[in-house]
């Protein structure tokens, strides 16, 4: 069943529809989780072995074997910060990112409703994922991006996997007021996060942060926020793991936004359960420069439901946070990802995370994501002669 986050309309779960017809709000599916946890036991690492807590047919099934992502102790960078840290390297994924969760179940349902044409607006990832599992699925694939605003690695991704790549003269919105409108006309299937069955695969981070933990939710997931399904789409996840026994205790939700492109940490500070759209929204988190989110009711929902948080950080904290997770533990990010460190750093430092919490970072997306932005950070390579001496000389100075 899908249901109006807003006012509660119900429809059918083979209806194509994106907003409620009534009040024109986001809709969530729902589902209650009616398995054993021991049922997930002994089955191969990876999204679909929580098939029974996926609203989708599995005889339709479109994967590239995505989930299963590393889940990695944090000992060096948590020990500085005084939390008990472990991040979640989403960037693990097939395409390089989180989107691989949300993709895979929503190319499933486009199979299932035998759509031949798939289309998302973007900036890089979701494009980059949705041309690979259309690609997988031998379906049509349309992408709007923002016009000069993408990240090289993304925009290969897409092009290379054989998409229909449109560079829309606006930003991020305008693209996806367009592909949206297509879509209400019915030309393509679309696979934004508007599309309710794109975060029933990305909720099953949640599924694997507490499964990782040994069935114990973190006292605080921390992940950026953009388009806002993410930090929705886990909520979900981890609450219905919770409505089910399997675990005892709810983590706080809490979001990272750019301080150029942050809606949602706005209304979150006014206590508003709608956001104010930021005109013209700018971060070198590409990712993330998104200023009028489509899931804002279901992320300020997440975050005071579970009593979390949401906090802004700069571009020049979430370029240190880049290189420090990057350098202390050898986990490399696209900026936009390095956002929840920067915002766990920011939140220690203000007192708003205490001393021995169990922090879970969600990292969204590889480092190759962005080259550019990771080549220009850096220093460029020292140039000399392949001279022993010379070289001993050198190192022996460092």
């Amino acid at each position: 069943m899908i249901r109006c986050v807003s006012c509660g309309e119900e429809y059918d779960d083979d209806e194509v529809i994106y907003t409620c017809k009534k009040c024109g709000s986001v809709l969530e599916l729902v589902n209650e989780i009616d398995v054993s946890k021991d049922i997930f036991d002994g089955r191969r690492d990876n999204l679909w072995k929580f098939k029974e807590c996926i609203p989708v047919d599995e005889s339709k099934i479109v994967s590239l074997d995505e989930g299963g992502t590393p889940f990695c102790k944090c000992d060096k960078l948590g020990d500085e910060l005084g939390v008990n840290l472990y991040v979640k390297v989403e960037g693990s994924n097939p395409t390089g990112s989180f989107k691989d969760r949300g993709m895979t179940v929503g190319m499933t349902k486009a199979m299932e409703l035998g759509v031949s044409t798939v289309g998302c607006a973007s900036t890089g990832n979701t494009s980059a994922s949705l041309s690979a599992y259309a690609a997988r699925a031998g379906l049509r694939c349309i992408v709007f991006l923002p016009s000069g605003k993408v990240a090289l690695g993304k925009l290969a991704q897409a092009m290379f996997h054989g998409a229909e790549v449109m560079s829309i003269n606006g930003n991020f919105d305008e693209a996806l007021e367009a592909m949206t409108a297509l879509a209400l006309e019915k030309h393509l299937y679309l696979l934004n996060s508007i599309n309710p069955y794109r975060l029933e695969g990305q909720k099953t981070i949640g599924y694997e942060i507490v499964r990782d933990l040994g069935w114990q939710a973190p006292d605080r997931i921390v992940l950026p926020v953009g388009n806002a399904g993410n930090i929705s789409a886990i909520w979900k996840g981890v609450k219905e793991f919770y409505d089910a026994g399997f675990i005892k205790d709810l983590p706080m939700m809490t979001g990272i936004q750019a301080e150029g492109a942050c809606p949602v940490t706005n209304a979150f500070k006014k206590g508003d359960k709608r956001v104010v759209p930021v005109e013209n929204p700018e971060t070198i988190a590409t990712a993330i420069r998104i200023g009028a989110p489509v899931s804002d009711i279901k992320a300020l929902n997440a975050i005071y439901d579970s009593n979390g948080y949401s906090e802004t950080v700069t571009d020049d904290e979430i370029l240190d946070a880049q290189k420090l997770l990057a350098r202390t533990e050898g986990i490399g990010v696209e900026p936009a990802s390095a956002a929840s460190i920067a915002g766990l750093k920011k939140l220690v430092d203000e007192g708003v995370i205490d001393k021995g919490e169990t922090i879970t970072c969600v990292v969204t997306g590889h480092l190759l994501k962005d080259p550019n932005t990771a080549i220009d950070a850096c220093t460029q390579p020292t140039q000399v002669d392949a001279d022993i001496d010379t070289l001993r000389e050198i190192l022996m100075s460092r």
